[in-house]
């Protein structure tokens, strides 16, 4: 349990932190003089920098320790947001040193927390506790977009990221009593080198249930992030909702994936049959992409809210327990570099989806055809799990 609090604090906070620069991208863009839309380049690189990382993740926690990683992980989101908060107009450039900053930050937790709960969780328990400490990935954005825009309307954008960063400093201190219990270290490893941190990916390659896990957290991450990059434009665009109408229903996505996610986990423990489970995680995904594509603007608000939900309880909903069966199949003491290998592969995902659906939209004149082509994502991913 304690090992479970500490990391879902962690994942809570680097979603927040992760969150940050999208929700207030508005006021944020005005007041430095750049395009909204240049602020998609710095989320980019901010998990081109997560990629990187997470694939160091495991060495770095075999060496110094799960919480200790950690806590360095949450310092570095922590001074990329204060760097963001203190850059002038004139220095725009040092954005993009925040951005690759709060990316190694935000990369190797995922690894980190993983190599904690696969030492500290009962096997029967694996899918269930991984998948609520992932539900901090939807309560950081929840948390962010309900509580930065208020903060950056009465004080300013810079005084909310302050507050955010300051808030990392807490965080940081409150997990220092746990680390002496939870870390598990190997000091007598090798010399780190470009071989070690590329290792773990190596493994994956050669074993094929796992490089199958990875490739499915891969389509479903681009889906995850489509779905909550284009839904409120999609909305507004092309069926002709309100603003406020919109983000309801982008709430609705987040909300759903909370305790959409302990549901699955539950079950996957439950069944056994993690995989089966994500196969129909996939299945309702694609049913709930095909039927948001084909949406218009007379079908009714609470229909399409309802197909909202199940998508963000499909869509955002899979995580835990894809990370879980790939800590159950990784190699005896390798679950944190084989997770961070993993997470390499699922952020590549995060990075190429919405570019790819963005020129989707561009070619086709239409929100439709790509909202399709990520129900043909999530049915393929489906179809593969399934078969094997």
């Amino acid at each position: 349990m304690v090992a479970l609090v500490a990391t879902l604090a962690i994942q809570v906070y680097v979603s927040v932190v992760a969150s940050a620069p999208a929700v207030l991208a508005p006021v944020l863009a005005a007041d430095l003089g750049i395009a909204p839309s240049l602020i998609g380049v710095f989320v980019g690189l901010l998990y081109l920098g997560a990629m990187l990382s997470s694939l160091g993740g495991g060495e770095f926690v075999a060496r110094f320790g799960a919480i200790r990683v950690s806590q360095a992980a949450v310092l570095m989101c922590s001074a990329g947001l204060a760097m963001m908060a203190l850059v002038p107009a004139v220095a725009v450039v040092l954005l993009v040193a925040a951005a690759a900053l709060m990316g190694l930050g935000y990369g190797p937790i995922t690894a980190a927390s993983s190599e904690l709960l696969a030492r500290t969780t009962p096997p029967d328990r694996m899918a269930l506790t991984f998948s609520i400490k992932q539900t901090g990935v939807p309560a950081g954005a929840a948390i962010a977009g309900a509580v930065l825009p208020a903060l950056g309307l009465a004080f300013g954008w810079r005084f909310a990221f302050l507050a955010v960063a300051a808030v990392g400093l807490v965080v940081a201190l409150a997990a220092e009593p746990t680390r002496r219990a939870l870390d598990v270290r190997h000091p007598d490893r090798k010399v780190l080198s470009v071989t070690a941190i590329l290792a773990p990916l190596r493994l994956i390659l050669r074993t094929p249930s796992i490089l199958q896990l990875s490739l499915t957290g891969c389509a479903f991450a681009a889906v995850q992030t489509c779905l909550s990059s284009f839904l409120v434009v999609y909305l507004t665009d092309a069926l002709g909702w309100s603003v406020v109408a919109a983000g309801l229903a982008l709430t609705c996505t987040a909300v759903a994936a909370v305790p959409g996610r302990m549901i699955w986990g539950a079950i996957a423990d439950r069944t056994r049959a993690a995989t089966r489970v994500l196969a129909v995680i996939g299945a309702i995904a694609c049913v709930c992409g095909v039927a948001l594509a084909l949406s218009g603007p007379t079908w009714p608000t609470a229909v399409l809210l309802v197909i909202a939900a199940a998508y963000g309880a499909s869509a955002i909903g899979w995580n835990g327990v894809q990370i879980s069966e790939v800590a159950r199949r990784a190699p005896a003491g390798s679950t944190a570099s084989t997770i961070g290998a993993s997470g390499f592969i699922t952020f590549g995902g995060v990075m190429v989806g919405p570019i790819l659906f963005a020129a989707l939209v561009g070619a086709a004149g239409s929100y439709r055809p790509a909202f399709l082509a990520c129900a043909v994502v999530s049915g393929i991913a489906a179809a593969m799990l399934a078969r094997r």
